[in-house]
């Protein structure tokens, strides 16, 4: 395995590199091979108060560019990162142990696309329109505050980071101390781009001391949280006392419904679909297709599809060509998913293929077998806590009501997925799932629609022009036109 062994990383604040050798230092362990592979300093509510004064001095400036000034540094930023995608799918492979494909492909890319997208939608975007006697302005809220998570680093802080300097924002940003290669090299890209001195700041650290900070800070006017839902709830309450602007994107516990009325070809490869969708990043992902709905008629037709397809998976060391997926990012995740799988067992789910352990032949690394359970109850733990690793439950229905008042049966909402011949029945019962984004008949991503949840996955949305609103406060001029 090639790999290299010698990241490091440090904060920027006032668009300089701080000296953090006295600070102390966090290992970080890449999951293929459980070895160190860098640290990382970790900072401190010190530190934070640092980047926010750094931030609220730019903003005085930055909020007043122009339109055609923002656009231009967000192609120099899209041109330095374009020209940094190959290190950066190295750290992310490294940091979080995706296969190889995967990081060049869709991580680090990923980052890439949605300042591109920015970037389209800023040249229309209208910050100022007439609406009867008064005109209506959208001005940039203020310094925000950015915790993003390790699943996918640069994504994550690619749908905040893009439309927040788009709208004249500046950032205090704390990437995940599990995955902090990748900002490390996205601070790297912006410096070579040139934003200016305080916009954005990167510091360091855990969440209690540093995720804490920003949250609590009074000078920071928004938090852009993506993680847990436990993690958000304490987000929020820290952030309360100052009233300021949370969003959230948190867990999810997907629905996916596959009808009755399609071939049995068609049937096998929307069972196959979901379940390869699942296991993309190792499952480490809030709208994966977790609950799989089937009629109870075509059971036995599903199992036999989801058993045949996990087992073709390869799972493996990530440099290596053709492996599908690669460790889940740490020992901590890796125990939990564990825990959720014997879970399932002890609850007398049918286990179709997986279970226990790391797959044959991995004797080191954090991997985890593609697991799927079937006569599975909605209301089993399994079938309602967010596992976020290769675990498919399979659950099957009487009819379409029965599959929508159990697909809604959750304390989540952040996906959906339905698969039908009907495409009028099919658009019915994507309009019935009480979550932020469907996907019907296999459709995949779209980066400029928006994204987000209902009920405990979250609040607000990124990506498209719904991600500029967040990042804008309206101001109603009356009486001028």
């Amino acid at each position: 395995m090639s790999e290299h062994t010698d990241y490091k990383s440090t904060f920027y604040i006032d668009g300089q590199w701080i000296d953090t050798d006295e600070k102390p230092h966090l290992a970080v362990i890449n999951p293929a091979t459980e070895a160190v592979v860098g640290n990382i300093p970790l900072g401190n509510a010190n530190d934070v108060d640092d980047a926010v004064r750094a931030a609220t001095q730019a903003f005085e400036s930055f909020a007043q560019t122009t339109r055609e000034e923002r656009l231009d540094l967000l192609k120099k930023i899209a041109s330095e990162y374009k020209r940094r995608s190959a290190d950066m799918a190295a750290a992310i492979t490294a940091e979080m142990g995706a296969p190889k494909w995967l990081s060049e492909s869709n991580q680090a890319a990923s980052g890439y696309l949605h300042f591109k997208s920015a970037i389209q939608i800023l040249e229309n975007f209208e910050f100022e329109f007439q609406q009867d006697s008064a005109l209506i302005r959208k001005e940039p809220i203020g310094v925000c505050g950015f915790i993003t998570p390790w699943n996918w680093p640069v994504n994550q802080i690619g749908c905040k980071l893009a439309p927040a300097l788009a709208t004249g924002c500046t950032v205090v940003w704390k990437p995940s101390e599990v995955a902090p290669f990748s900002a490390q090299i996205l601070m790297e890209i912006l410096d070579a781009a040139a934003v200016p001195k305080g916009v954005v700041n990167m510091v360091h650290g855990d969440g209690p001391a540093v995720g804490s900070a920003i949250s609590k800070h009074p000078d920071i006017h928004m938090v852009s949280f993506t993680g847990s839902t436990a993690a958000g709830v304490a987000v929020a309450k820290d952030a309360a006392d100052s009233i300021k602007r949370v969003t959230q994107e948190l867990g999810g516990k997907s629905a996916n419904i596959i009808l009755d009325d399609l071939s049995e070809e068609r049937f096998a490869k929307a069972v196959a679909g979901g379940v390869k969708t699942l296991c993309v990043n190792s499952g480490q992902n809030c709208n994966a297709p977790s609950r799989l709905f089937v009629p109870k008629a075509r059971l036995s037709e599903a199992e036999s599809v989801v058993k045949a397809t996990m087992e073709k998976l390869t799972v493996g060391d990530p440099h290596t060509e053709g492996n599908y997926m690669g460790p889940v990012v740490s020992e901590i995740q890796w125990n939990r998913i564990q825990a959720h799988i014997q879970s399932g067992i002890d609850s007398g789910a049918i286990l179709l293929t997986g279970g226990l352990g790391r797959p044959e032949g991995l004797d080191r690394g954090y991997y985890i077998k593609p697991t799927a359970f079937s006569s599975v109850s909605n209301d089993m733990p399994i079938a309602q806590n967010e596992i976020f690793g290769p675990v498919v439950c399979v659950i099957s229905y009487e009819d379409d009501a029965d599959a929508i008042s159990m697909a809604n049966a959750n304390d989540y909402g952040l996906s959906g997925y339905v698969s039908g011949a009907d495409s009028d029945r099919v658009a019915k019962l994507a309009s019935a799932l009480r979550a932020g984004m469907i996907h019907l008949n296999g459709a995949q991503m779209d980066r400029t629609a928006p994204f987000g949840g209902y009920k405990h996955s979250g609040n607000g949305r990124e990506r498209g022009p719904q991600g500029f609103e967040e990042f804008l406060e309206t101001k109603a001029l009356l009486g001028m036109s």
